[in-house]
């Protein structure tokens, strides 16, 4: 038994910090609630394992409906693969002889489906899967306004789609367009504009490779900020949504999407010094917690603000006397980045009604090859 294990059946307060915790009843009402949406549209649900990097929750994902998963990198897909889950998309390009042998590997063992946008990398992952003898599916991405990875829309696309239905051993599926550059903006009206604005790029390539005699099948893109506006969309035939199942302070603030999902997910501190009485020390750095996205913040606290993480310390600033925090206490913060959170720890806590029900190791952790 794992040293961790022994604290299962617990309350959560006695705990080893910083310790990583998962509120169950809020994210298995996360999981079901977005199952629920995509009931009511025609899209399906491919969860990005990217925010959790678990294969147990994953498989919740797909319990509740999810027709596979999406993974960012090759060892998240390694992981998930590796437990039984078959149908896995990698939103991502796999370039170079090594990761693409790992592809191949894969390929012999699930429906893989990997991203392109390069003529030379489709060239040398179908000749990597004639090799071997398997079949690779393939999406092509298009850039939708992220500028991130992607051909352009139209003709390069077309370009693209031929070059991989002329290629042995690939089989196109489809377009791959992620709108991330629209997903955390907090109005719901802007957002809704530029995520259609954004799609409709992918819609006119679809319609584009049509008229060129090209099936499109699969219409893949959306996050967490934009499930029920591409989920939407007619044309879409995934969505891609990943954070929904922990949230964090950023995604709260989404008008339409902090109203519909709860915040699962948080980081126990225990404060380790109060030199005065307007200043707490807490043992959750930057090592524990990110802050790209803002500095995280105490949860149940009302004057109470944590102002700076340095490697190993969280600082609080006090306003109000009322707050009698001392050394040896403990007190949850929200992040406000759960997906690079995450991969900073090795481990959950999964906790209902305040004990601590399971332990979960975080398969994927660190798993960016």
């Amino acid at each position: 038994m794992h040293v961790s294990d022994s604290f299962i059946g617990r309350h959560k307060s006695e705990l080893d910090t910083p310790a990583l915790l998962i509120d169950l009843d809020i994210m298995e009402k996360n999981i079901q609630k977005m199952a629920d949406y995509i009931t009511s549209v025609n899209t399906e649900l491919r969860p990005h394992v990217k925010t959790h990097k678990t294969p147990i929750i994953a498989q919740k994902q797909i319990k509740a409906g999810a027709i596979g998963v999406t993974c960012a990198k090759l060892g998240e897909a390694e992981e998930i693969i590796k437990t039984g889950i078959r149908d896995v998309l990698i939103a991502n390009q796999i370039v170079g002889k090594h990761k693409i042998a790992r592809l191949i590997n894969l390929a012999k063992r699930s429906e893989i489906i990997v991203a392109v946008d390069d003529a030379e990398n489709v060239q040398d992952i179908s000749e990597a899967a004639v090799k071997d003898g398997v079949d690779v599916r393939i999406l092509v991405e298009v850039n939708i306004g992220m500028n991130r990875c992607g051909v352009k829309p139209g003709e390069s696309a077309l370009t693209l789609a031929q070059q991989v239905l002329q290629s042995p051993n690939l089989t196109f599926e489809g377009l791959m367009g992620y709108e991330g550059h629209t997903v955390a903006n907090p109005k719901r009206d802007e957002r809704e504009r530029a995520t259609r604005e954004a799609i409709q790029w992918l819609v006119n390539t679809k319609d584009y490779l049509n008229k060129h005699g090209l099936e499109v099948p699969i219409m893949s893109g959306g996050g967490t900020g934009t499930f029920d506006i591409t989920g939407s969309i007619p044309e879409m035939t995934e969505v891609q949504a990943g954070s929904y199942v922990f949230m964090d302070s950023t995604y709260n603030k989404v008008e339409g999407v902090g109203d519909k999902f709860d915040c699962s997910l948080s980081v126990l501190s225990t404060v380790v010094s109060r030199p005065e009485r307007n200043r707490i020390i807490v043992d959750t750095g930057l090592k524990v917690l990110t802050k790209e996205f803002g500095i995280p913040q105490p949860i149940g606290y009302i004057g109470l603000e944590m102002t700076g993480l340095s490697e190993e310390h969280g600082k609080l600033q006090v306003s109000n006397g009322n707050v009698s925090l001392s050394p040896g206490d403990k007190l949850e913060i929200l992040p406000t980045h759960c997906c690079t959170t995450v991969n900073l720890h090795n481990r959950y806590y999964g906790v209902r009604d305040e004990i601590v029900e399971s332990v979960w190791d975080i398969a994927a952790r660190g798993r960016s090859q």
